[in-house]
């Protein structure tokens, strides 16, 4: 449940605003100028809460809801209980999204983690070259080095570690024992707690008598509105730099090795590797537990199943899976032939005749 301890919610909204600020429209004779506090899931909302309808799963749950309004495609506002208001929307989950934004708007930028929003903690270090923009919080603990910058209105979360020369954009969240080296952040970027930044690629020229190493002299670049997961990992370049791009959301757990360009607007979901100098195009979806061999490319709108080992080219718009991954369809035939096989050699008392 939403606890407003973690969760404070703005002042309430009318169903005109939130209806006019997500894209929806009212159903007719719905009082625009009723008000809500919050949000909610369908089984446990009240009467001063909104909440979504967007798979059909949850129909039941819709027909019980106590919610005081509701999100929902046109095919389902038949079946609303009386009394709930209704929003219109072709694209429910998306709108309510974008209330739930309304209501917890540091939900979407990170808000502090200490209590003490818009202060530097005096148990925090700040190099006396650092540059700070107005409105930063710096909690305690967190340490920022001599020449970095910090863009006005960023938090920078308790044990957060900002090294020497970097630079972070407005109005971004480093969570709490972040650390970030040799790397340029954009604004409105949330790094959640743990996340490494910058630290060596891994970068040695193997053999005898011992491995070298190859020092790292890249940087990380990461554009505006990415988010990066809890204990995500991006290495610096080895001579160019390692980039993110734009709007991309990384999950937890995730690895992102030396020189790697990732596109604008991609999602790489828990677990995923991808190795030194591949490259990403924009809007590539690689989901949990993928790799991507080094020195590849995976073309814009490119997706990846689960568990899918990348160990050629992607062409764009195309989707891979199985390992080594492979066109999906061609990846799904030969599973169901595959469990054929295993049933054929059952009945036949393991014999392949």
């Amino acid at each position: 449940m939403t606890d407003n301890r973690f969760f404070p919610s703005r002042e309430p909204l009318s169903l005109g605003e939130i209806a006019r600020r997500v894209g929806a429209s009212l159903a007719s004779g719905t009082n625009e100028g009723a008000t809500l506090d919050g949000v909610a899931p369908l089984d446990a909302a009240g009467p001063r809460d909104l909440s979504f309808l967007d798979n059909p799963k949850y129909a039941g749950a819709f027909e019980r809801t106590r919610a005081g309004a509701c999100i929902v495609h046109p095919r389902f506002a038949e079946r609303a209980p009386e009394g709930v208001a209704l929003l219109i929307s072709e694209q429910p989950y998306r709108a309510y999204a974008l209330a739930a934004q309304l209501f917890y708007p540091e939900e979407v930028t990170g808000g502090d983690t200490f209590g003490e929003r818009g202060l530097v903690h005096p148990a925090a270090t700040v190099h006396p070259t650092a540059k700070l923009g107005q409105g930063v919080t710096v909690e305690p603990g967190a340490v920022i080095g001599a020449g970095a910058e910090v863009g006005r209105e960023t938090v920078i979360g308790a044990n957060a570690s900002v090294a020497k020369g970097c630079t972070i954009g407005k109005n971004c969240f480093i969570g709490p024992n972040t650390t970030i080296s040799h790397a340029h952040i954009g604004d409105r970027v949330i790094l959640h707690p743990g996340v490494r930044i910058g630290q060596d690629g891994f970068g040695f020229a193997m053999g005898l008598p011992r491995h070298e190493k190859v020092p790292q002299l890249g940087r990380v670049i990461v554009q505006d509105d990415v988010e990066i997961g809890a204990n995500s990992t991006v290495d610096r370049g080895a001579g160019p730099d390692t980039v993110i791009g734009e709007g991309t959301k990384i999950d937890n757990l995730v690895q992102i090795g030396h020189n790697a360009e990732i596109g604008r607007h991609c999602i790489v979901v828990a677990q995923t590797g991808v190795s030194g100098s591949a490259k990403l195009g924009d809007f590539v979806v690689l989901a949990a537990q993928v790799g991507v061999a080094g020195h590849l490319t995976i073309n814009s709108g490119a997706q990846i199943a689960a568990r899918g080992a990348v160990v050629h080219d992607v062409p764009p718009g195309q989707q891979y899976g199985g390992v080594p991954a492979r066109p999906i369809a061609e990846w799904r035939r030969e599973v169901v032939e595959t469990r054929k096989l295993g049933r054929r050699k059952k009945q036949t008392g393991g014999s392949d005749e």
